[in-house]
């Protein structure tokens, strides 16, 4: 099984929803890992500004990060740009995902690539 998380919630809200999904984006990744499965993270849109969050010890879903960060593909390069996170993503060691050349951006990850190669995708 491949599953690929796609995690869009936007810390920049400060709610309880936008941490939950996070939480649960990432805890469902870690359950896939610890089954075996093949899992890839990636942060689109506004979730691109976890990266300057999550890496944070204090961060209430920092432990889990740590669990399935060598699971994280990168940050959505064209969404980075857009959501001012390519400089928090770049110092805290993400890498920037652009093989999908959508015009007028840098680039984004190719959500077609996933599915042709077996990943379900889910959104959180």
């Amino acid at each position: 099984m491949k599953a690929a998380v796609i995690i869009l919630s936007d810390p920049k809200a400060e709610s309880e929803e936008a941490l939950g999904r996070l939480f649960n984006g990432l805890a469902a990744a870690y359950d896939f890992k610890h089954r075996g499965d093949t899992v890839t993270i990636l942060f689109q849109g506004a979730g691109t500004r976890w990266a300057g969050k999550i890496v944070q010890e204090a961060h209430p879903a920092h432990q889990l990060y740590k669990a399935v960060q060598d699971c994280v593909a990168g940050v959505s390069c064209g969404c980075a740009d857009v959501f001012d996170a390519k400089d928090d993503a770049v110092k805290n060691g993400f890498a920037l995902i652009a093989d999908n050349a959508v015009p007028g951006t840098t680039g984004l990850p190719s959500l077609q690539t996933l599915a042709t190669e077996g990943y379900h995708i889910m959104i959180f």
